[in-house]
């Protein structure tokens, strides 16, 4: 199973990179994509009229969910330990690295910092 970035449900949605968008597409089509509130509260924070909410809701809804039960607590003192503050890497992506790690799924993201740390956790 797959936690999918902000990052990359982004690119998916503008549909400027058709690597993204064959290999998003491919996951969402055989069932390994795995929803996270954080990741679609941002999605939702950023859209632009009500056909681009009711089309990430409609994804939200058909998609597994994540245990997030203490997420945002053991995020922050994961990023506590690892000093990810530091690295410049926030509470929402540190939630992102708990989630990921906790649940044994991997991560996809297209941000580096962030992509450094999964590896290197």
């Amino acid at each position: 199973m797959i936690i999918v970035d902000t990052s990359v449900w982004i690119e998916f949605f503008r549909q400027s990179d058709e690597t993204v968008n064959d290999l998003l597409s491919s996951y969402l089509e055989d069932g390994e994509v795995v929803a996270v509130s954080l990741v679609f509260g941002e999605l939702l924070q950023g859209v632009k009229n009500e056909m681009e909410e009711k089309q990430i809701m409609e994804l939200w809804d058909s998609l597994p969910k994540i245990n997030e039960r203490n997420l945002m607590i053991e995020a922050g003192k994961f990023s506590y330990r690892r000093k990810l503050p530091n690295k410049g890497i926030g509470l929402m992506d540190s939630c992102l690295l708990v989630a990921s790690k906790s649940n044994k799924m991997s991560l996809w993201t297209l941000d580096k910092r962030l992509l450094e740390e999964y590896r290197n956790s």
